[in-house]
C-alpha cells in the first residue's frame, strides 16, 4: 500500500496536493472532453474510474487521456474490433474501490486482472454482467463484504481468483454455476459457513483453494464429483468429521492438503485409488487408528506429512514402496515398532521427522547412504544402536536432532560434518570418545547439544571459530581446562558445561561473551578465584558455579549483574563478606551461597530475604533477617565520647522540636489571617465553580493560585498547544494543573477542556492520568491531574541516560499499561471512549516508569445512535491511514495509534520509515507463479537489527516479551482497519504466558513476526 500522505514532510504534501489537483483537473477535463465529442462509453467509464482512484494511481494511470488511443493506454488490450478485451493492472499499486468502475458498459472484457494492488470496499455485483469473462482475479487486494451471488453468472470464467482479501460472509451457492472454471481460489481470507454442497456441479475444476478461512461443517461427498481435481487445498481452517471415503474417486488428484483442521477418524483405504498423488498433508488433526497400508501404493508421493494426530501402532512395511520421498514427518503420534528401515533406499528424502513417538529398535538402517539429507528430526523416542552403523555423509545436511534415545558409539566415527550445519542436538543418549575437532569445519553451526552422555577427552579448541548461540556440554566426562578462547563467541546465548571434570580457573574471558544469558560451570573442579570479569556481562540471569573447589572473596564486580535471577555459589570455598554492589541485583530471586566460609552482613535485596536457611547455612557467621541466622545490630560503643553524643542528643533534640513547633503554630496563624484577608479584598473568587470530588475536599481556587504564584513562568514545565502545565505542591501535594491559554482558539480549547472533563469523570483505571479537580472561569480555566515525576514517555526517548535507564523490563511494561487503558476504555465502559491522540507525547510516566495515558483534549464518546464523523485530530505519524480519505474514527484508529507507539518504545525511535518500508506495494507481496497458489513474500529485516541499539539485547525473561510486543504492534498497523485487532484481544495476548523462543531472538525476521503461522524449530 502506498504511504500515507500525513507521514510526509510539508514540502512533499504540499508537492503531492499540486500533483492531485492537476490530475484531477486533467481527468475532469478528459472526461467532459470525452463526452463533447462523443468517445465511446468504454473511454468514458475507465476516465471515470481514474479520477476516483487515489492521487499516486492517477498519476500511474497518465496514458489514460481522451486524445490518445484507448487501446494504447497502459493495461488496456483491444480486440479486433477495438473494444476492450483485457483490462490487466496487476503489481501496479491501485489504490481506490470498484465502485465508479462500470464494467457493464465494458461487454467484450474478456480478462479482469487486478491481482497485488490496494483496492478496498465490496466487490461489485455488476461484475456478473461481463457475460464474456474468462480470467478473474481480485486477489491480493483489501476487498471486504461479501461475495455477490451474481458472480454465478460468469459462465464462461476459467480463473477465478478472490483470495488474500478480507471478504466474509458464507460462500454463495449460485457459485456452483461455474461450471467451467478450472482454477479457483477463495483463500486467505475470513469467509464462514461451511463449503457448498452443490460444489460437485463446477466438473471442470482442476484447482480449488479454500485454505486459511475459517470455514466449519464437514467435507461434502459431493466434492468427490471434481474428477479432474489434481488440488485440493482445504487446510487452516475448522473442517470436522471424518476424511470422505469417495476421496478415492479424485483419480486426478496430485495434491491433497488438509492439515490443521479438526478432522477425525482414520485415513480411508480408498485413497491408494488417489494414484497420482504426490503431496498429502494431514497433519493437525484428530485422526487415529493405524496408518493403512494403502498408502504405500502412492508410489509417486513426494511428502507426506502426518505429525500430530493419535496414529498408534507400526509403520506399515508397505512404506519401503515409497521410493519418491523427499519429505516424511510422523512425529507427535502413538507409533510404536521399528522406524521404517528403508525409507531412504529412494535417494530423495530430504526432511525426516518421526520425532516424539514410542519407536523402539534400530535407526533406519537406510540414513547412512542419504547423502540428500537436509534435517533429521528422531528426538523422544527408544531407538538404540551404535551411531556408526546409522550416519554416513551428509554434505547438505542443516539440522539433527537425535536425542533422548539409546545411541551409543563415538562422535568421530565414519560421518561427515556438513558445512551447512546449523543445529547438531544429540543429547540424553550413550555416545563415547572425544568431540570430534572436525566440528569446527561446521562454520554455520549455532546451537551444539551433546549433554548427558559419555563423552570424554577435552575441549576442542575447534569449536571456538564457530558462531554458536547455545552450548551445552553438561553431564559428561570431559576435563582439562576451560580454554581462554571461550572468550571467541561473542555471539553466545547459553553456556552449560555442569557436571563434568573440568579442572584449573574459569577464564576471565568469558567475560567477553557479552551477550551471555545462561552460564553453568557446576560441579566440576574448578579452582581459583572467581574472575571479576564475570561482571561485564550484564545480560546474564542465571549463574551456577556451586560444587567446586573455588576460592577467595566474591567479587564486587558481581554487582553488575542487573538482569541476574538465578545465583547460586554454593560448595565452594568462598570466604569474607558478601559484597554490598549485589543490593543493585534488584531481578534476584534464588540465591545460594550455602557450605563456603562467609560471614558478615547479607544485602538487603528480596533475593535474600527470602532466601531460606539451608541456602545460606554452614558459612563463618552470616547475620541477617533471614530465618535461622542472627539480626545484625549496630555495636554500641561503651567509650565516654559515645556517651557524651547521646546525652547531647538527648537534651538538644526536644529542645529543637519544641521551637520547631512554636514557630509552625505561629505560621499557620499567619497564612490563616493572610487567606482571610484574600477572601475579603476578593469575594468574586470562583470557589463554587471549582469541582472538587477528590483529595479530600482540600484543593480550592486560592490555593493553587497562591501555590504557582499567579501561574508565575517559574513553575511551568512545559507548553503544548492548548495551554500549559504548572507544577504545585497544595498541602504536601504535588500536582500538576494544565492552564488554558485565554487568547486564542478559545472555543477550540473549551471544547477540549469539555471533553477532557466528560471523559476523566466517567474513568477510573490505574493506566489513565487521574483527574483531581477542575475551574471553568473567564479569568483561569484550568485543569488539575495528579503528578507524574517521570516525564512523557516522548521526552525519555529522545534523551540517551533516560532511555538506558528505560530498560526492556519497563519497556514492556509501558505498553502493557497503554494497552490495558485503551481495552478499558473500548471494551469495560458503556458507551465506549476513543482517546484520537494516542502518542508518546501523551504517554506519562511515573517514578516506576509506569503509564499513563493522559491528554483527552480530543477523546470522543462513541455513543451508539450518533455520528462518528468527526474532523481530524490526532498527531501526524500515529493517526490511522484511513483518515486520509475517511473522518469516520472508531476504536481501530486508536489500535492503530497503540501499534506506532508500541514499535516507537521498542524501536526507541519514532518508526516512520520502518512502517513505510513494511507496507510498500513493491515488497509487500510476491508475485504467484502459474503452478501454485499465491503466498506473500516475507521481509528479511531483522529484529535484532530494529530494536533500540542503546540497550543490550533483551534478556532471557523479557525476551519473548519483546517479541510479542513487536508481532502483536505490526498487526495493529495493519493499512486494512479490519485486519486489526481489538486493543482487548492485544492486552490479553500481552499478559498470556509466552512460549520460550528468546533464546532465538537474533534469528527472527520481521517477515516472521508477519506471519502468524511462525514456528521455530529449535524451542
Amino acid at each position: 500500500m502506498s504511504p500515507p500522505t500525513i507521514y510526509k514532510p510539508f514540502s512533499y504534501k504540499f508537492f503531492s496536493l499540486l500533483i492531485i489537483i492537476f490530475t484531477f483537473m486533467e481527468s475532469s477535463t478528459s472526461y467532459f472532453d470525452a463526452t463533447k465529442e462523443g468517445v465511446d462509453s468504454e473511454s468514458a467509464t475507465l476516465l471515470t474510474w481514474k479520477v476516483s482512484l487515489h492521487n499516486q494511481t492517477q498519476y500511474f494511470l497518465r496514458s489514460w487521456r481522451v486524445e490518445s488511443n484507448t487501446c494504447q493506454w497502459v493495461g488496456i488490450h483491444c480486440d479486433n474490433g477495438g473494444r476492450v478485451s483485457y483490462l490487466n493492472l496487476s503489481h501496479s499499486g491501485i489504490r481506490g474501490t470498484l465502485e465508479d468502475l462500470n464494467v457493464s458498459l465494458l461487454p467484450n472484457l474478456r480478462s479482469l486482472d487486478l491481482f497485488n494492488n490496494a483496492i478496498y470496499g465490496t466487490i461489485p455485483s455488476n461484475i456478473g454482467n461481463l457475460s464474456k469473462l474468462s480470467y478473474l482475479d481480485l486477489s491480493e487486494n483489501h476487498l471486504s463484504g461479501t461475495i455477490p451471488p451474481e458472480l454465478g453468472l460468469l459462465r464462461n470464467a476459467k480463473t477465478f481468483y478472490l483470495d488474500h482479501n478480507i471478504i466474509s460472509g458464507s460462500i454463495p451457492q449460485e457459485i456452483c454455476f461455474l461450471n467451467q472454471v478450472i482454477d479457483f481460489s477463495l483463500s486467505s481470507n475470513i469467509l464462514t459457513g461451511t463449503i457448498p454442497t452443490c460444489i460437485g456441479n463446477m466438473s471442470s475444476l482442476g484447482r480449488l483453494f479454500l485454505y486459511k478461512n475459517k470455514i466449519s461443517g464437514t467435507i461434502p461427498s459431493s466434492i468427490t464429483n471434481l474428477t479432474k481435481l489434481s488440488w485440493l487445498y482445504l487446510h487452516d481452517n475448522e473442517l470436522y468429521g471424518p476424511i470422505p471415503r469417495e476421496i478415492g474417486m479424485l483419480s486426478s488428484l496430485q495434491n491433497l492438503r488438509l492439515y490443521t483442521n479438526k478432522l477425525s477418524g482414520t485415513i480411508p483405504s480408498t485413497i491408494n485409488n488417489c494414484t497420482k498423488l504426490t503431496y498429502l498433508h494431514l497433519g493437525d488433526n484428530q485422526l487415529s487408528g493405524r496408518i493403512p497400508s494403502e498408502l504405500g501404493s502412492l508410489k509417486f508421493l513426494n511428502e507426506l506429512f502426518l505429525f500430530i494426530n493419535n496414529f498408534s501402532g507400526s509403520v506399515p512395511k508397505e512404506f519401503d514402496n515409497l521410493t519418491h520421498l523427499t519429505n516424511l514427518s510422523l512425529s507427535v503420534n502413538h507409533l510404536t515398532g521399528n522406524m521404517p528401515q528403508n525409507v531412504c533406499d529412494g535417494g530423495k528424502i530430504k526432511f525426516l521427522s518421526l520425532h516424539t513417538n514410542n519407536f523402539i529398535g534400530n535407526a533406519p538402517i537406510s540414513l547412512k547412504n542419504c547423502t540428500t539429507l537436509h534435517s533429521l528430526l528422531l528426538y523422544g523416542n527408544q531407538i538404540v544402536g551404535n551411531l556408526s552403523e546409522y550416519f554416513g555423509i551428509y554434505p547438505k545436511l542443516y539440522y539433527i536432532d537425535v536425542s533422548r534415545n539409546n545411541l551409543y558409539g563415538e562422535l568421530s566415527s565414519n560421518w561427515g560434518i556438513s558445512p551447512l550445519l546449523v543445529c547438531l542436538l544429540m543429547s540424553q543418549n550413550n555416545l563415547s570418545g572425544a568431540i570430534p575437532p572436525q566440528l569446527g569445519d561446521a562454520s554455520q553451526l549455532q546451537a551444539l547439544d551433546l549433554s548427558a552422555n559419555q563423552l570424554t577427552g577435552s575441549f576442542p579448541k575447534s569449536l571456538f571459530n564457530l558462531k554458536l548461540l547455545k552450548l551445552y556440554l553438561n553431564d559428561n566426562k570431559l576435563s582439562g581446562d576451560i580454554p581462554s578462547q571461550i572468550g571467541n563467541l561473542n555471539e553466545i546465548l547459553d553456556v552449560n558445561l555442569a557436571a563434568n571434570k573440568f579442572t584449573g580457573t574459569i577464564p576471565k574471558e568469558v567475560g567477553d561473551c557479552t551477550k551471555l544469558i545462561y552460564l553453568n560451570l557446576c560441579k566440576n573442579v574448578l579452582i581459583g578465584s572467581i574472575p571479576a570479569e564475570i561482571g561485564k556481562l550484564n545480560s546474564l540471569e542465571y549463574l551456577d558455579l556451586s560444587q567446586n573447589s573455588l576460592s577467595g572473596t566474591i567479587p564486587q564486580e558481581l554487582g553488575g549483574f542487573r538482569n541476574i535471577e538465578t545465583m547460586n555459589l554454593s560448595r565452594n570455598e568462598l570466604s569474607g563478606s558478601v559484597p554490598s554492589s549485589l543490593m543493585q541485583c534488584l531481578s534476584l530471586r534464588y540465591i545460594n551461597i550455602s557450605h563456603n566460609q562467609l560471614e558478615g552482613a547479607l544485602p538487603n535485596i528480596k533475593g535474600f530475604q527470602n532466601a531460606s536457611f539451608y541456602a545460606l547455612r554452614n558459612n563463618k557467621g552470616l547475620c541477617g533477617n533471614v530465618v535461622g541466622l542472627k539480626n545484625c545490630s549496630v555495636v554500641v560503643s561503651n567509650n565516654a565520647e559515645v556517651r557524651k553524643r547521646r546525652i547531647l542528643l538527648l537534651i538538644v533534640l526536644p529542645v529543637l522540636g519544641g521551637l520547631l513547633l512554636l514557630i509552625a503554630i505561629f505560621c499557620i496563624f499567619l497564612i490563616s489571617q493572610s487567606r482571610r484577608k484574600t477572601v475579603e479584598e476578593e469575594p468574586k473568587t470562583p470557589t463554587k465553580l471549582f469541582a472538587i470530588w477528590s483529595f479530600d475536599g482540600n484543593m480550592v481556587y486560592e490555593n493553587i493560585i497562591e501555590a504557582t504564584e499567579d501561574f508565575s513562568s517559574r513553575h511551568c514545565i512545559g507548553v503544548g498547544g492548548c495551554g500549559s502545565v504548572y507544577r504545585a505542591e497544595l498541602d504536601g501535594y504535588v500536582v500538576a494543573i494544565k492552564k488554558l491559554h485565554a487568547s486564542e482558539g478559545a472555543v477550540v480549547n473549551q471544547k477540549g477542556f469539555t471533553n477532557e472533563i466528560e471523559a476523566l469523570t466517567k474513568i477510573r483505571h490505574r493506566n489513565i492520568v487521574k483527574l483531581y479537580g477542575f475551574c471553568s472561569h473567564s479569568r483561569h480555566s484550568f485543569l488539575v491531574y495528579e503528578f507524574l515525576e517521570g516525564g512523557s514517555l516522548a521526552s525519555i526517548l529522545g534523551n540517551d541516560e533516560k532511555a538506558i535507564e528505560f530498560e526492556w523490563n519497563r519497556r514492556v511494561n509501558a505498553v502493557k499499561g497503554v494497552a490495558n487503558a485503551l481495552s478499558y476504555m473500548h471494551h469495560d465502559i458503556s458507551p465506549p471512549i476513543v482517546h484520537r491522540d494516542i502518542s508518546s507525547n501523551n504517554i506519562l510516566l511515573d517514578s516506576k516508569h509506569e503509564a499513563h495515558v493522559a491528554d483527552f483534549g480530543t477523546a470522543k464518546i462513541l455513543k451508539p445512535d450518533s455520528s462518528n464523523w468527526v474532523s481530524f485530530a490526532g498527531t501526524f505519524g500515529y493517526a490511522a491511514p484511513e483518515l486520509a480519505f475517511t473522518m469516520e474514527f472508531n476504536e481501530r484508529c486508536d489500535v492503530y495509534s497503540f501499534g506506532v507507539l508500541a514499535l516507537e518504545v521498542i524501536l526507541g525511535k519514532h518508526p516512520g520509515d520502518f512502517i513505510l518500508s513494511i507496507f510498500t506495494p513493491s515488497t509487500q507481496f510476491a508475485p504467484s507463479t502459474s503452478t501454485s497458489p499465491r503466498i506473500s513474500a516475507v521481509h528479511d529485516i531483522f529484529l535484532k537489527d530494529v530494536l533500540d541499539q542503546r540497550l543490550l539485547y533483551p534478556t532471557r525473561n523479557v525476551a519473548e516479551e519483546v517479541v510479542g510486543v513487536v508481532r502483536l504492534a505490526l498487526a495493529c498497523i495493519n493499512p486494512t482497519p479490519q485486519l486489526r485487532p481489538t486493543i482487548q484481544q492485544v492486552s490479553v495476548q500481552l499478559s498470556k504466558e509466552k512460549a520460550a523462543f528468546r533464546n532465538l531472538l537474533p534469528l527472527i525476521t520481521i517477515g516472521q513476526l508477519l506471519n502468524h503461522e511462525f514456528v521455530c524449530a529449535m524451542t
